[in-house]
């Protein structure tokens, strides 16, 4: 407990916040949290996709970071296809729910921006499931496994964009 204690206080100490502070960032986001989590492009997906196992829900909610306040929303998807498959889906998808292509994304990101939020489909591999400790999913690496994220920052200058 003493080792938690001082490793929140180290953390505080060099970052300027308090575990105080960061909640408080998040104070009064409960409602767009909930609004970022039911947004229809997080169920849009390629007829073959599955929701991953262990990923039934969408994983919404909202971090404080030194000032800034983010509230996110993703969802998790199988796909036995390819990945130029998925892309070709959420170019449609994305652009036909209002979503624009990120001018200053790099030609192989799938990120758009829509009023202040950012969507980015992210490919999954094994390292980085492993890394999120989630071990070994071929359910997830093989074919097309990927995430869609969401993010929305509030309150603190940073435009939505890649």
């Amino acid at each position: 407990m003493s080792l938690l204690l001082s490793t929140v206080l180290a953390v505080g100490t060099l970052t300027g916040c308090t575990l105080r502070e960061l909640a408080r960032g998040c104070e009064g986001t409960d409602d767009r949290v909930q609004e970022m989590a039911t947004l229809d492009i997080l169920a849009s997906r390629p007829a073959e996709a599955t929701v991953a196992r262990g990923f039934e829900e969408a994983d919404a909610g909202c971090w404080a970071d030194s000032g800034d306040v983010s509230v996110y929303a993703n969802r998790t998807y199988a796909f036995p296809g390819t990945r130029a498959e998925v892309a070709a889906h959420y170019r449609t998808a994305a652009t036909r729910n209002g979503w624009n292509p990120d001018p200053d994304a790099s030609s192989g990101d799938l990120c758009f921006a829509k009023e202040e939020m950012t969507l980015r489909i992210v490919f999954l591999t094994a390292e980085g499931l492993a890394e999120d400790g989630h071990g070994s999913r071929p359910d997830l690496t093989t074919g097309a496994g990927y995430s869609i994220n969401i993010d929305s920052f509030l309150n603190s200058g940073v435009e939505a964009g890649c």
